[in-house]
């Protein structure tokens, strides 16, 4: 009986949750039976049409390079050369809503993560996901409907507001709700278990 929920606060654009991706595979596939994952879309930067200015661009790329050395996690680079950046996930957190109503929430997040570090596609245009609600099968008219549908606009900001309510500090973050309460879990980029630790300890201590 599901009696805990995990909530892990993300961005299908931020490279740490990318880079964090291998342990919170492992953690999931660990979890005890009792407790529920449930992604949450974080929105870290807002609708915009502008290019990215350089110092910017110089910026992530330079956090890209920090996470490839600190966890070996791969990145293509030509994503930078092929594509006019925008700093704006809001869309492709939208995605991740829409395929969740087809029941493809996990595919499209993997989906944008690797068309945005491997394959130097840009993740802040609907073109791009279109593409991948291809890729994954699912219904694209129905997706691109939803996609700019007020329904889905709505839900977005809800599932903002809440994802501002937890105590997070940034991306990926996570957040255990046990017996009414709310407990921020410790992210380990490297190792899983020290907030498996905290998830079962905690659980234990409430049974």
């Amino acid at each position: 009986m599901i009696s805990s929920t995990l909530f892990y606060v993300h961005d299908p654009m931020c490279s740490w949750c990318w880079g964090h991706c291998p342990q919170w595979q492992k953690l999931k596939k660990n979890l005890p039976d009792t407790v529920m994952v449930k992604n949450i879309v974080g929105g870290l930067a807002p609708d915009s049409d502008a290019p990215m200015p350089m110092a910017q661009q110089q910026a992530i790329s330079g956090y890209w390079k920090k996470i490839e050395g600190l966890l070996g996690t791969q990145f293509n680079y030509d994503f930078w050369t092929k594509n006019t950046p925008r700093r704006s996930t809001y869309p492709a957190c939208r995605a991740v809503i829409a395929a969740r109503w087809q029941n493809a929430e996990e595919k499209m997040i993997l989906a944008i993560q690797e068309a945005y570090y491997l394959r130097a596609m840009n993740p802040s245009d609907q073109e791009t996901h279109l593409q991948l609600a291809s890729e994954l099968d699912l219904d694209t008219g129905r997706f691109e409907a939803d996609l700019n549908s007020q329904k889905l606009e709505q839900a977005f900001s809800e599932e903002l507001q809440f994802a501002q309510s937890l105590p997070i500090h940034g991306f990926p973050s996570m957040v255990l709700q046990h017996d009414e309460k709310l407990y921020a879990i410790p992210l380990d980029y490297q190792d899983y278990r020290s907030g498996l630790t905290a998830i079962t300890e905690i659980i234990s201590q409430g049974a």
